[in-house]
């Protein structure tokens, strides 16, 4: 008995309108999830990343083991990742979280530091001769001119983080790579498809995000260019 023709889902098509009509609700969750994990993940990295790239700035010793101990961190595959840290955190998405944060710092410190250097000297010392102590010139002068490398490693770590929460698959905590994972095994055209046309759509999203954020935190970066 062949399938009627305008069912797609019967004949396991790659594009499916029905697939989306019918599955709204899981791939609902699925990208609630997937945002979720996202997000969490860059902000913990984020707030992890600035105080070590601070003190790599501040002191330089600690630049090279700061960097090696991240960089180190980033070669580790992805599935090795979770492995050392399943006996930590076990089957949870705190397990998917930690492998993020620990991925992203690499890219968090050393554009936050990259930015940190580039502020030039004599607008620190003009700080200084305003008075300025280390905590303003680092919140009103160092940051905000770092900013735009900032931003550049977070739109980046963000993207990758994206792209990373679908290994999370392999513990039930995937996002929209619990789909494409489920959908490879069953040979689901139209899921593994359309969870992975999500997966892009919410990377190129938040980047755009970020970027639009970006330009509204840094103005005088579109003056200089003009």
């Amino acid at each position: 008995m062949t399938a009627p023709p305008d069912d797609c889902l019967a004949r396991n098509e790659w594009i499916c309108g029905e697939y989306l009509s019918t599955r709204r609700e899981i791939l609902a969750d699925a990208v609630l999830q997937h945002l979720e994990l996202t997000a969490v993940s860059v902000l913990i990295a984020l707030v992890i990343a600035l105080p070590l790239a601070v003190v790599s700035r501040r002191w330089g010793l600690a630049a090279g083991p700061v960097l090696a101990v991240t960089t180190v961190l980033y070669t580790i595959p992805s599935l090795a990742m979770f492995s050392l840290l399943l006996p930590v955190y076990g089957l949870s998405s705190t397990l998917v979280v930690a492998g993020l944060v620990l991925y992203s710092l690499t890219l968090l410190v050393r554009n936050i530091l990259a930015g940190l250097r580039a502020v030039p000297e004599d607008t620190r010392q003009a700080a200084r001769g305003m008075g300025y102590g280390p905590i303003r010139l680092l919140l009103t002068v160092e940051l905000p001119l770092a900013l735009p490398a900032a931003m550049a490693g977070l739109r980046i770590a963000t993207v990758s983080a994206v792209s990373l929460v679908t290994v999370g698959a392999i513990v039930g905590f995937g996002g929209l790579g619990n789909l494409i994972y489920s959908g490879m095994n069953t040979y689901f055209k139209a899921q593994v498809l359309t969870a992975s046309v999500l997966c892009v759509l919410i990377a190129v999203l938040a980047d755009l995000l970020l970027l639009g954020v970006q330009r509204l935190l840094t103005p005088w970066t579109r003056a200089a260019r003009a």
